[in-house]
C-alpha cells in the first residue's frame, strides 16, 4: 500500500466533483474507502476512469456497458462495490 500526501488525496477528491450528484457520492466514498490501498497501477486506472464523460463512467459503474480495455474491470469492480 502506497501512502497519500493529504494535499494530493484532496486533488483526488476536487478532481471526483461530477455533473451528477450521484457520481459525486459514488466517487468519493470510493476514495475514502479504497483510493488509499491501490497501488500506482490501480491510481492511474482510476484516473483513466475520471477522465471519461460522466454518463460513459455511469453506464460502467452501473453495468451498462463493458469496458472497452479489460485492464479497467478490477477498478470498476470496486466502484461498484461502493
Amino acid at each position: 500500500m502506497l501512502s497519500v500526501d493529504p494535499v494530493f488525496l484532496e486533488r483526488v477528491r476536487w478532481r471526483c466533483r461530477r455533473g451528477m450528484l450521484e457520481m459525486d457520492i459514488l466517487l468519493g466514498r470510493f476514495v475514502e474507502r479504497y483510493y488509499p490501498q491501490l497501488d500506482e497501477e490501480q491510481r492511474q486506472i482510476f484516473d483513466e476512469l475520471l477522465d471519461l464523460p460522466d454518463t460513459d463512467l455511469w453506464d460502467l459503474v452501473r453495468g451498462d456497458k463493458e469496458p472497452e480495455q479489460t485492464r479497467l474491470r478490477e477498478v470498476l469492480e470496486w466502484l461498484k462495490q461502493v
